[in-house]
């Protein structure tokens, strides 16, 4: 059977809850809710795994703090092939709710995506960015990227998690670059 890991990046405790970082925990929560399936505490990692068209999908949430994300993730790596894994995360640069799928990539200032390509010594990965925006005052990006959602950003983020946990889905069945011609412009 298939094996596929799926990342969603995030900080764990309960203040980061709710927050513009923790959007990959956001998707992957939701990902797992749509399968039926719970998560629950593992190794350096919450863990919840689904059958999906003949599949078996492990999600993972790191239990470690964005930016030492990646010692989680190479851990669990370990489970799949190269090509099945993604990483999922936020992105400033990208407006509200814009998905923007890669095969490859830098860091681009993000520390959870710099702390896996370091452990994983590679930039090659699938990866899932979602727009947060940038709706900040020069100087104010860690309070904006840690802050929590307001109501306006709220209205459009349930049904702009759903599509990227579409786009997900595609990926394990139809590979990225279908992924990715069907939703980095939609």
């Amino acid at each position: 059977m298939e094996k596929y890991l799926i990342v969603g990046l995030g900080n764990p405790e309960e203040e980061y809850a709710g927050t513009r970082h923790n959007i990959g925990f956001d998707i992957v929560n939701q990902l797992v809710k749509k399968h039926d399936a719970t998560f629950h505490a593992s190794r350096l990692a919450k863990i919840a795994n689904f059958a999906f068209r003949g599949k078996l999908v492990y999600v993972i949430k790191p239990s470690t703090y964005m930016n030492l994300s990646g010692k989680a993730v190479r851990y669990w790596m370990e489970q799949v092939k190269p090509n099945d894994f993604m990483v999922i995360c936020d992105d400033i640069s990208l407006p509200l709710g814009k998905i923007r799928l890669r095969k490859k990539g830098g860091a681009g200032g993000h520390n959870g995506l710099e702390s896996v390509i370091e452990w994983l010594g590679s930039e090659e990965f699938n990866r899932l960015r979602f727009g947060i925006g940038k709706n900040f005052e020069r100087g104010r990006q860690v309070d904006y990227v840690l802050g929590k959602w307001n109501e306006e950003e709220l209205k459009k983020l349930d049904e702009r998690i759903l599509i990227a946990v579409e786009s997900i889905e595609a990926w394990m069945l139809s590979g990225m670059d279908f992924a990715m011609n069907h939703y980095n412009n939609y």
